[in-house]
């Protein structure tokens, strides 16, 4: 047994969101199209280089009032999968826009060409990037929170420690990639076990941190739930602030619906964590 009295083809199920959520392909469309449908609607200032890599680049979609709270949102895809782009997340700017905060979607490059330590090196820079250069579009700032799905739940754990983050929003993530390197996934990650070990927020608090939201929804992989769970208990133990939050009823793909919707359950937690 590899993890958990887990053998490979059980680990690699165990991490399989796309085969365990059959609709996710056209889940996945639809934010496509949605995506699209929002960027012809809201101009936004697109393909911004925070880095030098060609994928290194950001989306920043502005509010009415631009001198508002920004939230940096981080794709999923495992790290590796290059269907997942920015722009088949535009999308999930719109209910945050609509509250009047600006969002910046953020891509960074995906393995087997960047190892996790520069994937997660990557996406600190844009928010170093962001901090740096918001107020040439209006924007404030010191108010970034920072919020990811996935793959982007793990990438939003690791900018936890980073001054210019005020809070975050972990969606469904992997916080202890153990199981990862021992599974399908590092075929193309190439995680060796110090690498997993000091890529994994499990094993890693910082010694201080902005409110931390661990979410997920009750209908994913149990794994996922194990790792959302844990994660956010230890959390607390190192007394950190934040909370835990189950999206009752949501799969791995539907759980977005609540932060992309203005009336949705993360959006409204975002809100509170932006007023709080």
């Amino acid at each position: 047994m590899l993890y958990r009295g887990m053998d490979r083809a059980q680990l690699d199920a165990a991490y399989d969101n796309l085969a365990a959520v059959t609709s996710s392909a056209k889940l996945l469309a639809d934010w496509a199209a949605r995506s699209a449908n929002f960027r012809e609607r809201h101009r936004g200032h697109l393909g911004l280089a925070y880095g030098e890599q060609p994928r290194e680049r950001l989306d920043l979609f502005l509010a009415s009032n631009p001198a508002a709270p920004t939230l940096a949102y981080i794709h999923g895809g495992y790290w590796q999968m290059t269907h997942q782009t920015k722009e088949m997340y535009s999308a999930m700017a719109e209910g945050a826009v609509s509250h009047g905060l600006n969002v910046a979607v953020v891509e960074y490059t995906l393995a087997p060409e960047a190892r996790m330590d520069r994937i997660v090196g990557e996406v600190r820079h844009a928010i170093s990037w962001l901090h740096e250069h918001l107020g040439d579009y209006g924007a404030e700032p010191g108010r970034i929170y920072v919020a990811g799905h996935s793959a982007g739940g793990h990438l939003t754990a690791m900018t936890m420690p980073l001054g210019e983050v005020r809070g975050g929003i972990a969606i469904s993530g992997v916080y202890d990639l153990e199981p990862v390197r021992l599974n399908y996934l590092n075929e193309k990650l190439g995680l060796d076990e110090a690498e997993a070990q000091r890529n994994s927020r499990m094993l890693n608090f910082p010694p201080m941190a902005g409110p931390l939201i661990v979410t997920y929804g009750t209908a994913e992989l149990p794994e996922l739930c194990r790792q959302s769970i844990g994660y956010a208990q230890a959390w607390a133990m190192h007394g950190l602030p934040g909370h835990l939050l189950p999206i009752d009823g949501a799969d791995h793909f539907t759980i977005l619906e609540t932060l992309a919707r203005p009336d949705g359950e993360l959006m409204q937690a975002l809100l509170a964590l932006v007023r709080g």
